[in-house]
């Protein structure tokens, strides 16, 4: 398993995964593409590689980082490589790149409903810090959690 910045070339795979596994609630393949043409400078596209480099797309991640914040705002696997590693993998890289970055906390929003994101986020230091109701397109609250990524924040 390899992660990697993702770019231009990704846009059929992460196009994909979206579909696949954030349903309703997936980027239109227009709004990938800007971010993987690197039109957007505070976000970063990276891709989860199923056996290393030049093997299948199995997970993508996005991330915004602006000053002392960053905000994961996707992450996905598709079922078939799920609890393979890849999502721990990319958020690692996340938390790596936001810290490089210069930001002091990371943020991200899950589904109320998704015992098993929550779990994972838990596991990984992640606190709740709020709730935003009526959030997703079907109506359901997000979970809104934070992780420090410096002493003292």
């Amino acid at each position: 398993m390899s992660v990697r910045a993702a770019g231009p070339d990704d846009l059929d795979a992460v196009a994909a995964l979206e579909d696949e596994c954030l349903g309703a609630d997936a980027w239109s393949r227009g709004l990938v593409e800007v971010g993987l043409a690197g039109e957007v400078p505070t976000v970063v596209y990276l891709v989860a590689e199923a056996a290393g480099p030049g093997s299948p797309v199995v997970g993508h991640a996005v991330a915004s980082i602006v000053a002392d914040v960053a905000e994961l705002q996707r992450i996905a696997v598709t079922p078939a490589a799920r609890r393979g590693g890849h999502a721990t993998a990319l958020l690692d890289e996340v938390v790596a790149r936001s810290k490089e970055g210069g930001a002091e906390r990371l943020l991200l929003e899950v589904r109320e409903d998704n015992a098993g994101a929550l779990a994972f986020y838990a596991a990984r230091g992640f606190v709740e810090v709020d709730r935003r109701r009526r959030y997703y397109r079907d109506g359901a609250t997000a979970v809104v959690l934070r992780r420090g990524l410096r002493k003292g924040c």
